[in-house]
């Protein structure tokens, strides 16, 4: 037996409708976090990394919600989440107070909650989500607990002039705890520059180093599953000390 199910929702974005599923643990009367799931630039909610990481979530005691957003403009992204930010909160079956916004790269994003936290994950992905949690915290909106990066696409490959443009967002933030999860042998996100970001960032952060993994966490002679589960694991461990 399942300890989570999951239902087909439409979420409502302008004219149009994000295609998403809810991930509901099996004890939902006790659910007071949420967490939203999208892919990165290429893929669908569908995305493989993506499944397993919202199901481990569900297994926690975690609602997860995981939607499709096939535009690849930054600001399209971030209203995209936006909406899917509202829409969670106008979910009147559960009762959630604060959010975890967070972001992978590659083929996955999210939007994770604490009593609704939100997260999302991969490249662009990852950098959407730092730039909704900047907006919110412009807002005065406190709602937001965390950020969960993951594969946070500092450069483009060989770029690494580059990254001061894309570290922006997470140079302005404050006060939202922030958790990096990268591999090693990313062309996307140099050790020695992440962690010199780190540094400058006013708001908490955490680094979780993948050794030998590739933008896509993908680490030569060791089983994807195996890599995968300690990722998951460092997601699903942080985000319960953090609500």
């Amino acid at each position: 037996m399942n300890s989570f199910h999951e239902d087909k929702v439409k979420i409502p974005f302008g004219s149009k409708h994000l295609d998403a599923t809810l991930c509901i643990p099996a004890e939902a009367s006790d659910v007071r976090t949420a967490v939203v799931l999208t892919h990165g630039a290429g893929g669908d909610m569908n995305f493989k990394h993506l499944v397993l990481l919202a199901e481990v979530l569900a297994s926690t005691g975690l609602l997860c919600l995981r939607f499709t957003c096939k535009g690849l403009n930054l600001v399209y992204r971030v209203k995209a989440y936006n909406a899917v930010v509202e829409y969670v909160h106008n979910l009147k079956t559960f009762t959630f107070k604060n959010i975890f916004l967070g972001g992978p790269a590659t083929a996955i994003q999210w939007i994770m909650f604490e009593e609704f936290s939100s997260l999302q994950c991969r490249s662009m992905g990852a950098r959407a989500a730092a730039a909704l949690v900047k907006q919110l915290s412009e807002r005065a909106d406190d709602s937001v607990q965390g950020l969960v990066c993951l594969s946070f696409p500092l450069h483009p490959p060989g770029q690494m002039h580059a990254h001061s443009k894309r570290s922006e967002h997470l140079l302005g933030l404050t006060q939202t705890p922030v958790l990096f999860v990268s591999g090693t042998d990313d062309d996307m996100c140099q050790r020695d520059l992440l962690e010199g970001v780190t540094k400058k960032m006013k708001a908490p952060t955490s680094v979780h180093w993948i050794e030998g993994a590739s933008h896509g966490l993908a680490v030569k002679g060791r089983p994807e599953e195996e890599v995968l589960q300690e990722m998951n694991s460092c997601v699903t461990t942080w985000i319960l000390e953090h609500i």
